[in-house]
C-alpha cells in the first residue's frame, strides 16, 4: 500500500493561502501548545526545543487512536510518502500524504526572535480531505518558551462512498479538531517525559 501511495500525486493545487477560502469549503486551523521551557537564548542540546523536534521528526506527536502512520525508514523526511491509517466512525481509512517542505530558521515576529523548526504534509490522492498540515516547533529566544504549533487548511472530497460522506458530514470536523487538540497534549506528554517534568498547561 504505501509503493502504491508513492505513485500518487496531490489531490489539490497548492498555492497562496489566500487561494483557499472557506466560501470553497476550506478549514484552516491554527493550535498552539506550550511546552516545558528553556533558558533564553538558542535552543539547548538537551533541552525542550531538541526533544520535540525529534519528536516531530518521528511523527511520535500524532494521537495514535485516531492516525497511525506508516513510511519506509530508509527515506528521508524531506521526501517521505506516509500511509495513513484513520480510525474514523468504526472504519479503518488507509490514506496518503507526501512532506512538503521540512523548514529551519531564525524568525522575528512582532519585534520577537524565534528559532523555528518544522515541515508539512499534503494529502494525495484518494485521501478523504484535500489540504496541507504543518508542525512547527518554535522557541522564543528572548524568553526561552517553546512551543508546538499546528497550522492547517483542509476540506472534504470523499465521493465514492455515501455513507462516509454522510458521516464526515455529521461528526468530521469534530473528530478532526479532537485528533488535533489530543495530538497537542500528547505532544506536550511526550516532551516532557524526554526532559524530565511535567507537561505545560495547554
Amino acid at each position: 500500500m504505501l509503493e502504491a501511495m508513492r505513485r500518487k500525486r496531490p489531490n489539490f493545487q497548492p498555492g497562496p493561502p489566500a487561494s483557499f477560502t472557506p466560501d470553497d469549503g476550506w478549514h484552516f486551523d491554527d493550535f498552539r501548545q506550550p511546552l516545558r521551557g528553556e533558558p533564553p537564548g538558542p535552543p539547548l542540546a538537551n533541552g525542550s526545543f531538541v526533544a520535540a523536534k525529534r519528536l516531530a521528526r518521528n511523527y511520535d506527536f500524532a494521537e495514535p487512536s485516531i492516525v497511525r502512520a506508516s513510511w519506509d525508514p530508509s527515506e528521508p523526511l524531506e521526501r517521505r510518502t506516509m500511509l495513513l491509517e484513520l480510525r474514523f466512525a468504526g472504519l479503518r481509512l488507509y490514506v496518503g500524504v507526501r512532506v512538503g517542505d521540512v523548514f529551519e530558521e531564525r524568525r522575528t515576529e512582532g519585534g520577537r526572535v524565534a528559532w523555528a523548526w518544522g515541515w508539512t504534509y499534503r494529502t494525495l490522492e484518494g485521501h478523504v480531505e484535500a489540504g496541507e498540515m504543518r508542525w512547527e516547533i518554535r522557541k522564543w529566544l528572548d524568553t526561552g518558551e517553546v512551543e508546538f504549533r499546528i497550522h492547517a487548511f483542509s476540506r472534504w472530497v470523499a465521493d465514492g462512498n455515501p455513507l462516509l460522506r454522510m458521516a464526515l458530514h455529521l461528526i468530521g470536523r469534530r473528530e478532526q479538531l479532537r485528533f488535533m487538540r489530543l495530538t497537542c497534549r500528547r505532544m506536550a506528554a511526550l516532551t516532557a517525559a524526554a526532559v524530565g517534568g511535567d507537561a505545560q498547561p495547554t
